[in-house]
C-alpha cells in the first residue's frame, strides 16, 4: 500500500522545523550517510557533516514559518519530493527572511514500519 504524500510531507516538514527550532542535533536521526545537504551552495554528505553545519549556523534562537508546501510523489517506489517555502525569524530580528527548502524523503523498514529518512536537502535564502 502506497503512502499518502501529501499526509507524510505535513506530517515530516510539522516535525522538522519543530525539531530544527528548538534543538538542531536532534535531527540527526532523519538523515543517513548518504544523505546530501546543500546550504546555500555548500554541500555536505553524511550525517555527521549535516548536523555539523546546522549546529554551526551563526544563530541563538530560529523560527520557521511555513508559507507552502508541495509533496510529488518520487522516481521510486513510496519516495516523496517536497517543495517547502516560508520566512525565518532569526534570534531578535525582526524583519523575516524568505526561504526555500527541498527535501527528498525515502522510506525505510524499521521493525516492521514505515519511516522516512531525508536522502536530499536543499536550502537557499531567497533574497529581492
Amino acid at each position: 500500500m502506497s503512502a499518502n504524500p501529501e499526509q507524510v510531507a505535513t506530517m515530516f516538514v510539522e516535525y522538522y522545523y519543530n525539531q530544527f527550532d528548538q534543538d538542531r542535533s536532534g535531527l540527526a536521526p532523519l538523515y543517513r550517510e548518504g544523505s546530501m545537504l546543500t546550504f546555500e551552495s555548500s554541500s555536505f554528505k553524511g550525517t555527521q557533516s549535516i548536523i555539523e553545519k546546522l549546529q554551526s549556523l551563526p544563530f541563538q534562537q530560529i523560527k520557521h514559518q511555513v508559507s507552502t508546501m508541495d509533496p510529488q510523489p518520487g522516481v521510486a517506489g513510496d519516495h516523496i519530493m517536497v517543495l517547502v517555502t516560508g520566512q525565518l525569524l532569526v534570534d531578535e530580528e525582526q524583519r523575516p527572511m524568505s526561504y526555500t527548502q527541498t527535501f527528498y524523503l525515502v522510506p525505510e523498514n524499521i521493525n516492521g514500519q514505515t519511516q522516512y529518512y531525508v536522502h536530499n536537502d536543499i536550502f537557499k535564502l531567497v533574497y529581492g
